[in-house]
């Protein structure tokens, strides 16, 4: 098949894009390239997939030196012109939006940005995907949308009508935006609430790089809440192959949706919801200890409270991926960890 990938210089798009060239199929990624973090991380990852930095020119399509069946094109899913342009040279048979302005707490200082990327940008490709008949439109949502509820595991099954993030807040939004283009124009939509996705390359803001980083620099790592949270940590191979499975499989109306009754991970247009993660909560002290074990090195501590827009514990009910996908996460913590660690200490000499 052919695929859009956006976000594709991103931590889960860069493993996504690898991943489905591997298994043969065409892959377009697109990724703007922002500055939310360190760009040479993301140069460095599409090094990997065979683009090198010097050759990027905004809006050009660049073919891989490596991949045979991909291209990169760098340009922001806000620029509707232009991707209007890139669709109109597809056709895509899937769509897989990833990109996104991330971060909880940037969207506190930032909030603009978020509603650009996330709803605008968000909205530029539901159209486009509309009007160039993309067979399967499967997009990133994330567990911050369950916000204040308490209620463990969190199901698909529930409400989250209370994000406690301008981020959570946007990706919610995503999920009804795409409900309705499918319900509208019979676009079939499924939409993955990540939980804490971690491993090789990933992101400099998220707390198993901040961690790394502070342990080989001498500094102190800070823990928030005291310590007294939990994290649905789930490794990348893991995620990507749960992308994998649901791509290859578009939604479709559910015969137990009930309008009486209504379930909001499931619909009587094709429209699905799935939790998308290890279904094993961890500590987050044994977390760190997990990595002071790989590293060999015992962390400095510095304990505070918990911050504006944290929620204390993440813990996905999967079983809806499991039942229609045969989703099964099969990486331990000790395993991933130490994957990480190698490539953390490879890619910055440590």
């Amino acid at each position: 098949m052919r695929f859009l990938v956006t976000g594709a210089a991103g931590f889960i798009g860069f493993h996504l894009v690898k991943r489905l060239c591997e298994s043969g199929h065409e892959v377009v990624g697109l990724d703007s390239l922002s500055d939310y973090y360190d760009v040479n991380l993301k140069f460095g990852r599409l090094k990997v997939l065979g683009i090198d930095a010097d050759d990027i020119i905004y809006n050009m399509l660049i073919k891989s030196n490596l991949l045979t069946y991909f291209c990169f094109v760098n340009l922001d899913i806000v620029d509707l012109t232009n991707l209007e342009k890139l669709f109109g040279e597809g056709p895509f048979d899937v769509v897989c939006n990833l990109a996104a302005q991330a971060g909880v707490r940037n969207s506190m200082i930032h909030p603009h940005d978020y509603v650009s990327s996330n709803v605008t940008g968000f909205l530029n490709v539901l159209e486009c995907c509309r009007h160039f008949g993309v067979k399967h439109f499967v997009f990133a949502s994330s567990s911050s949308v369950y916000g204040l509820n308490e209620k463990y595991p969190f199901s698909t099954s529930d409400s989250c009508d209370h994000p406690v993030s301008l981020y959570a807040a946007t990706k919610k939004a995503n999920e009804v935006m795409a409900h309705s283009y499918s319900h509208l124009y019979g676009i079939a939509a499924t939409g993955l609430r990540f939980f804490t996705v971690y491993g090789p390359w990933g992101r400099p803001d998220m707390a198993p790089f901040l961690f790394a980083d502070a342990m080989l620099h001498g500094r102190a790592i800070k823990i928030f809440n005291n310590g007294e949270m939990q994290r649905d940590f789930t490794y990348i191979d893991d995620i990507v192959e749960g992308i994998m499975l649901v791509a290859a499989k578009p939604a479709t109306p559910s015969a137990l949706w009930d309008a009486l009754a209504p379930d909001p991970s499931i619909s009587s247009a094709a429209y699905r919801i799935y939790n998308i993660g290890n279904s094993a909560p961890v500590a987050l002290m044994d977390f760190i200890r997990t990595m002071e074990n790989a590293l060999g090195i015992e962390a400095v501590k510095e304990f505070l409270p918990i911050q504006p827009g944290d929620v204390v514990n993440t813990y996905s009910d999967t079983r809806g991926l499991m039942d229609d996908f045969g989703y099964c996460p099969n990486t331990k913590l000790k395993q991933g960890m130490q994957s990480f660690i190698d490539w953390y200490r490879g890619f910055y000499g440590l």
